[in-house]
């Protein structure tokens, strides 16, 4: 259960989410976009996706399923954890891409094909035209969560929900795909929530942090300031339990 957490993400700002499992980051993601599985709901409180022009924007919980329909993808899209699971096994990635990008933009299929091709080449997808007739299987790890993030960026959100993209990838893989978002939040202006329990991650990729734990905000702080001054005993022991380089090392 997730209880009075209060959040925001500015626009083109990185914010990592972080708390150990079970404390309600994912929950709180999947609440943005009216995807809380049942029977849980949300029963109070407002969830505001400002306009382009910064103002209040819209409450995503006063919206119907049609109207969420509408901005899930076009206004807020989501990199899900595991990309085998998010993808259809039996449609090629190409297709399900294309299929994303008509869902939210009124091209031909032969556009959409080409807007899919087109995005794999941004997430530096190796070959990307070739790999359009893939099916989800014949790609890696890192090769399918490029194609989710492909796959999200196709409705051209303002705000990508990053739930713990890297966890099941080497530590290689792991640095160019959070090196990819950066570079997507930097070009695109895109607004990124990470959810991470890695404050390394956050460390080297976020502009400020958000410390949940049994479904609460506990902290929210710069990145710079959370590190030299964590004000919550809990944030503390976080921190305490990072790696270390030496007795008298700094926290990695």
């Amino acid at each position: 259960m997730v209880r009075g957490a209060s959040l925001a993400v500015g626009r083109g700002e990185m914010v990592g989410l972080v708390g150990e499992s079970g404390s309600g980051k994912t929950l709180t993601a999947l609440a943005v976009l009216g995807l809380v599985p049942p029977p849980g709901r949300v029963t109070r409180g407002s969830l505001r996706l400002a306009g382009p022009d910064g103002g209040i924007g819209i409450d995503l919980l006063a919206l119907g399923e049609r109207e969420l329909r509408a901005v899930r993808g076009a206004r807020a899209a989501m990199i899900f954890q595991e990309p085998a699971t998010a993808f259809n096994p039996v449609y090629s990635i190409g297709f399900q891409i294309a299929e994303a990008v008509r869902a939210h933009r009124r091209v031909s299929r032969r556009e959409a094909a080409d807007e899919a091709a087109r995005l794999l080449d941004r997430v530096a997808l190796a070959d990307a035209r070739r790999r359009l007739d893939d099916y989800p299987h014949q790609l890696s790890g890192g090769q399918r969560q490029r194609a989710m993030i492909a796959m999200a960026l196709a409705g051209r959100p303002d705000l990508l929900l990053a739930d713990e993209p890297t966890t099941a990838l080497d530590v290689t893989l792991q640095a160019q795909i959070l090196e990819l978002l950066d570079e997507l939040r930097r070009d695109l202006g895109l607004s990124v929530l990470l959810i991470t329990h890695d404050l390394g991650v956050v460390a080297e990729t976020c502009d400020r942090v958000v410390v949940m734990r049994d479904g609460r905000v506990v902290e929210t702080a710069a990145v710079a300031e959370l590190f030299r001054a964590p004000a919550h005993p809990y944030t503390r022991e976080l921190l305490a339990a990072l790696p270390r380089l030496g007795a008298g090392g700094e926290a990695w």
